[in-house]
This record gives structure tokens, C-alpha cells and sequence, in this order.
């Protein structure tokens, strides 16, 4: 598997410190890997191997950890011969009732640097964040940015990326998504259900053994229609009458609940929308995105049928990915698909699948120069000529994608 660099780079910095490092990430979305990255990279630094203590609650020999005080006896045996600095790393803890008691008593009471995994966004309990009082630094952790899937074919499948092969794999990114295990894969069908196969898991493993549902055929129904609905204004009240109409009666407080779930299971992540002048966040019709494109094709559309909103998605990735906080924007009766925001920077971002026509070039660049601050402002497309105008930026996904930043 691929150094993925970007999060390395990070943990580096922090290696030996005595902040917990929380590495937060979808099911399945490289998780272990980099766990196994940073093992290989403390031992190239001369940390002995049982110094190096790594935990799997979804293997075998760690499947029947689920309290406690089952964890503490378990690392108080491992530890009890080990001389020196030991470094702990926990895969997947949420498994373990009141882990984060354990994770601060060892904290307190060994010379230790503690690595932990997980896949809910609520990893990050109000009791943790008590118990630890600022000693720990989170990371989020994404599925394959499209210039990780690059350098994958580049490192591993030893493929030269000629300008032709740098589309295809975009194509096949557009289809499949960034999801780690899917790319040794060769057959489409297998990815299909390979697909299939990480969305059952979020369901079983991150929410219906959390959370109490008693119409498990309506969440279903439910996740599909936010899924078919990516990219789009989305209402609480519209969803509950669309499954009302399909004979499933439900609720503005069911639907919410729901929505929180797959949230909570870093399936899927809500942009709210902010008027622009005023600067108020607005309570209605926010948009969800999904963690990995690849999940609608598999479960709901062929994307290529969804082609302006699956790039809109991808967009919205990689700038999550480079710690942008992204908003809908609204300007008088106008959208603006995202406003980025990173410190004291501000971008303006719209995203479309071609700039093919009048009518488009003014729906995609009008709503930008309704904006009154100077900050810039994008137009990203397929388009390979540079379509730049009024002091609008135009940028083809990919050249944004393959870059550094924005």
C-alpha cells in the first residue's frame, strides 16, 4: 500500500509526544494501513518491536475485548516485560464500553504514546474530551484522494501516467471512488459488491448496533433517497412526504434521527447554507455529500447519468480533505455552490460537468459576480481551455485535483 503522505506528515510531527493521536475515519477507508504505516516508521526509527504494541478489535485474537476492564488486563499483560517508551496502538476501539477511561489511565500511569482508530464521528465523546482536557490531537481520515489513486498506479500497478491514462483513471475514479481495497481490483461487479459489501458493514457494525430502529426496511429506503439526493437541497419535510407517498408514514423527527446516523457513521457529511451578505447560517435546506462517490454507483445510479453532481461531490472531498470549512452560498436568489473558508482565507468555488453553452457560462459565473468581497472565485469544469473572465478563475477538476491547493 501507498505512504499517504499527507496524514504522515502530520503524525510526525507528533511522534514520542503525550498527545493521544485520534485517527477518525470511515469503515474500510485505510484506517489499519496507516496505522501499519506508522509501526513501520517508528521501528525505521529504532523503536523495538515489543515496544510496539498493536491491538485489532476486529481480529481473532481481540473479537471478545468489549469492557473495560477486559482491555486493561489484556494491555497490563502485554506491557508487563516491556522496558522503555511503548507505543500503543488501538484499531477500531469503540468496540470497548468506557474505552476512553482505559486510554486515559494509561495515559497517566505508563510511559506510553497511544494511537486509537475509529469509525464514528462521536469517537470524540464529551466524556473523552473531559477526561483528557486537551491532550489529544484528532485526525480525520478520508478515502483516496484522486491524487492518492495516482500515485497507487503509479507506485504499485507501475503504470506511466500519460495525459490519456490520467483521464481514465478519472473515469474510473468517477465511477468507483477512492476507497483503498477497492484498487487491486480489477472486474467492475467485484467493485460493485465490494461496495455493497463496506455500505452493509457501516449499517450493521456503526448504526444498527447503536442505535435502536425499528423500521429497518424505511432507514434503508431512507439512506437510498440521501444518496439519490447528493449534491441537492434537501428537506426534512419533503423526504417524510416522499416516503409517505411510497406507503412508509414516518416523521420530521425520525428523518432527523437518520440523517444523524449516517453522519455519525462518516457515511455522509450535511453542508449548511450561509447567506453571504447577512452571514447567517440558514436552518433549511442544507445538502449532503458522500464520503466516497462510488457508494452511488454501487447502491443507487450509474454515475455517469449524474455526472454535474458527482464531480460537485468530488469537489467537495477534496476540500474537506484540505481543511476548508465548506458552506452552500446563497446571494439574493442565487447559489454558490461552496464558500470555503481556511484561517483567514476565503474562496468562492463553482462546479459544473462542461461550460457547453450561454446559458451556462451565466448560471455558473453570474452568481460569483453578485459577491462584494475581493476573495477569489472559481469556476471548476471539464472544459480544457482556460474560460477565465471578470476576474473569475476557471480551472479544469483535474488540474485542481492533481494540485496543492486552491
Amino acid at each position: 500500500m501507498i505512504k499517504r503522505e499527507t496524514y504522515l506528515k502530520e503524525i510526525r510531527n507528533l511522534f514520542g509526544s503525550d498527545f493521544i493521536k485520534v485517527i477518525v475515519g470511515l469503515r474500510r477507508c485505510g484506517k489499519t494501513s496507516l496505522l501499519k504505516s506508522i509501526i513501520d516508521e517508528l521501528k525505521e526509527n529504532g523503536v523495538k518491536s515489543e515496544n510496539i504494541i498493536y491491538i485489532s478489535f476486529e481480529s481473532v485474537e481481540y473479537k471478545n475485548i468489549f469492557t473495560q476492564q477486559q482491555l486493561d488486563e489484556l494491555v497490563l499483560k502485554l506491557v508487563k516485560n516491556v522496558e522503555g517508551k511503548i507505543y500503543l496502538l488501538f484499531d477500531e476501539i469503540q468496540q470497548v464500553d468506557e474505552w476512553e477511561k482505559c486510554i486515559n489511565s494509561y495515559r497517566v500511569s505508563l510511559d506510553c504514546d497511544i494511537y486509537i482508530t475509529g469509525s464514528n464521528s462521536k469517537l470524540l465523546s464529551n466524556e473523552l474530551a473531559t477526561l483528557l482536557s486537551g491532550r489529544y490531537i484528532k485526525i480525520n481520515l478520508y478515502p483516496f484522494s484522486f491524487k492518492e489513486v495516482l500515485q497507487y498506479k503509479r507506485e504499485i500497478d507501475g503504470v506511466e501516467l500519460t495525459k490519456e491514462i490520467i483521464k481514465n483513471v478519472f473515469e474510473e475514479y468517477v465511477l468507483f471512488g477512492g476507497m483503498p481495497g477497492l484498487l487491486p481490483v480489477k472486474d467492475e461487479n467485484t467493485k460493485i459488491n465490494a461496495l455493497q459489501d463496506i455500505y452493509d458493514s457501516i449499517i450493521v457494525h456503526d448504526i444498527l448496533s447503536r442505535y435502536t430502529i425499528n423500521e429497518i426496511d424505511l432507514f434503508k429506503r431512507f439512506s437510498h433517497y440521501l444518496m439519490n439526493s447528493t449534491g441537492q437541497t434537501f428537506s426534512k419535510t419533503s423526504i417524510t412526504n416522499y416516503l409517505k407517498n411510497e406507503n412508509k408514514k414516518t416523521t420530521r423527527n425520525t428523518i432527523s434521527n437518520f440523517t444523524n446516523y449516517l453522519e455519525d457513521s462518516l457515511f455522509c457529511m450535511k453542508v449548511r447554507r450561509q447567506d453571504i451578505l447577512g452571514k447567517k447560517l440558514l436552518k433549511t435546506e442544507e445538502k449532503y455529500y458522500l464520503s466516497d462517490q462510488g457508494f452511488h454507483h454501487a447502491l443507487v445510479d450509474n454515475n455517469n447519468n449524474w455526472l454535474g453532481r458527482i464531480l460537485e461531490n468530488i469537489v467537495f472531498n477534496e476540500l474537506i480533505r484540505r481543511n476548508y470549512s465548506v458552506k452552500i452560498g446563497k446571494i439574493y436568489d442565487r447559489e454558490i455552490d461552496f464558500l470555503c473558508e481556511k484561517h483567514d482565507k476565503k474562496v468562492y468555488i463553482q462546479v459544473t460537468y462542461l461550460l457547453s453553452a450561454p446559458d451556462i457560462i451565466e448560471r455558473e459565473f453570474s452568481p460569483l459576480l453578485l459577491v462584494p468581497d475581493k476573495y477569489d472565485a472559481y469556476v471548476l469544469s471539464m472544459d480544457e481551455f482556460d474560460m477565465s473572465q471578470d476576474g473569475i478563475k476557471h480551472m479544469n477538476i483535474l488540474d485542481f485535483l492533481m494540485g496543492d491547493e486552491i
